[in-house]
């Protein structure tokens, strides 16, 4: 039963070994037993087939999940599990053999398996089952926990410890750790025992309070913020307050409590200059951004680092709630250009968020021809990363001009064609006012790069419109079918060669006829349907002067 109790409800799949040791935990004794530690092999026959072992994971499961179901289902089978895996897990963690390891320098812990699961789960079945032996058990594991190695391993779970040396204190302590885990009756525990610094922060300079507002702990923050003593708004060493930490997060709740309080400043930065506003709207926490707004007191247009706005990197986010709570207010401009010079409709069109540029283009004021620094439309940005349901949402608004030219004279149909999105290109081609034959400035055209890029598809697309000329020259004299012949591109020369008002002997500017493009890079396919074509046209085989020039 303990076994199936372990597997059924354990945070995450239990090692074999972890089982094991966990079945041997005696409650109440000071010290662990190797000698309780049950084989494998009589684990398996005492569950009576209920349970196997995955030998290539090394992790033991029920045999099928709907007895994981069925043992979910019916708690009581197991009486009050969670206080049971909470006592199991500070017994072992308070054992003298656990509390002999050393933090200094980080130990091996072959020996000691089910260290790592206790460390970092034991708060979390605490927290659900909090009796009275729990109580005693998380206050004796406190007495020294700043020097435990539980702390580190916890520590080392949520946060990056690479700047720690040898000789450094955590400074991690018993408040810190229930704060961490939510436990409301621990930190009521800790509180009155009147030998901790509310205020005092880690080796990250987290208070209790951070950590309880970083995981969302609702119930421990008004716990905290009850205390006479507490700064609500004390950074952490890299400018993160409480309500940061919990705006990052999108707890809400949290949020909501810590903007009762007067002495909490919502437009306090980080040292990244992001306001919790900022941050929320990065991360997509639409109540948040909605509880922070609400205060009347926080700048919706203010600038990070980057140089972006709330919406700008709700935009940019994909995030289409918080972009609509931002564009509800009169204050916040939807055209502001960033550091890049780009809109919030161009952010969002370079990420291919349709909702999002949706939202945007129902504002009136909101210019969907706006180009960026180098002269590139929302429509061709989308058109260039093929996403096709931003092309869509754009062209819908009638007005869009898809023959419009950046800076090197690239239309949304060229971008589309050079990188093969054969969707996009067919929605652009639909439209009544595009000129599928325009070339950039380099005299390229739609049908030009598709031969270039191998993209038989939009050559066939291209093709079907009467007013694309296949036979087309660019700047140095190259047409489609030389461009093809110069890659290699047997089906697309197959097929340009069946046009009638292509000729396969044109030169461009240095001479050269695709033949010998094709001669030159080794491309004997091409080569073969270029002479047999010529064979046919002419009645008469092709001499050797044709291919060696």
């Amino acid at each position: 039963m303990g076994a199936l109790m372990w597997i059924c409800h354990a945070e995450r799949p239990l090692k074999v070994d972890e089982l094991c040791y966990a079945l041997a935990v005696e409650l109440g004794s000071t010290d662990f037993n190797p000698q309780n530690v049950p084989s494998v092999s009589t684990l398996v026959s005492c569950c009576q087939g209920l349970i196997s072992v995955d030998k290539e994971a090394s992790t033991v499961r029920l045999v099928h999940f709907t007895l994981k179901e069925y043992l979910c289902a019916h708690p009581g089978i197991f009486g009050r599990h969670d206080s049971i895996m909470a006592e199991i897990c500070l017994t072992y963690l308070n054992s003298e053999k656990v509390k002999a390891l050393s933090t200094d320098p980080f130990p091996l812990i072959l020996g000691t398996p089910l260290l790592e699961y206790c460390s970092l789960y034991w708060g979390v079945h605490a927290k659900r089952g909090f009796s009275n032996h729990v109580r005693s058990l998380t206050l004796e594991l406190f007495q020294d926990y700043d020097s435990h190695l539980s702390a580190r391993l916890l520590l080392a779970s949520v946060r990056y410890l690479g700047d720690w040396r040898p000789g450094m204190s955590f400074q991690f302590n018993g408040l810190h750790c229930a704060s961490f885990f939510g436990i409301p009756e621990g930190v009521v525990a800790l509180i009155g025992m009147g030998s901790y610094d509310i205020n005092k922060g880690d080796v990250f300079g987290d208070t209790p309070l951070a950590w309880a507002a970083g995981g969302g702990h609702e119930g421990v923050v008004k716990i905290l913020l009850q205390q006479a003593e507490v700064n609500p708004d004390k950074a952490d060493n890299y400018g993160s307050t409480p309500l940061t930490k919990a705006a990052w997060r999108g707890y809400e709740g949290v949020v909501k409590v810590l903007l009762e309080r007067g002495d909490v400043n919502p437009e306090k930065p980080d040292y990244s200059h992001q306001t919790p506003l900022q941050i929320a709207a990065e991360y997509g926490c639409e109540g948040v951004v909605r509880a922070l707004l609400e205060r009347g007191d926080v700048d919706p247009e203010r600038l990070d680092d980057d140089g972006l706005t709330p919406l700008q990197n709700a935009a940019q986010g994909g995030y289409e709630g918080v972009v609509k709570v931002l564009l509800e207010r009169g204050d916040v401009d939807p055209e502001r250009l960033d550091n890049d010079g780009l809109t919030p409709l161009q952010r969002a069109a370079r990420c291919g968020y349709e909702g999002v540029a949706r939202a945007l283009l129902e504002r009136g004021d909101v210019n969907p021809e706006k180009p960026d620094d180098y002269g590139i439309t929302s429509l061709q940005s989308a058109a260039q990363r093929g996403h096709e349901g931003v092309v869509k949402v754009l062209l819908e608004r009638g007005e869009m001009n898809p023959d419009k030219q950046d800076n090197h004279g690239e239309t949304a149909l060229l971008k589309a064609t050079r990188y093969g999105h054969e969707k996009v290109v067919k929605i652009i081609l639909a439209q009544a006012a595009v000129s599928p034959d325009k070339p950039n400035h380099r005299g390229s055209t739609p049908l030009l790069l598709a031969a270039q890029y191998g993209y038989e598809n939009v050559v066939k697309m291209l093709l079907g419109r009467e007013e694309v000329n296949p036979d087309k020259r660019d700047n140095d004299g190259d047409t489609s079918l030389s461009c093809a012949a110069w890659y290699g591109h047997e089906g697309i020369v197959k097929i340009l060669l069946e046009k009638e008002r292509v000729n396969p002997d044109n030169t461009n500017h240095a001479g050269q006829t695709p033949l010998m493009h094709a001669v030159r890079n080794g491309h004997k396919g091409v080569v073969e349907l270029l002479k047999l074509h010529k064979a046919a046209a002419h009645g008469t085989p092709l001499g050797p002067e044709d291919t060696t020039r």
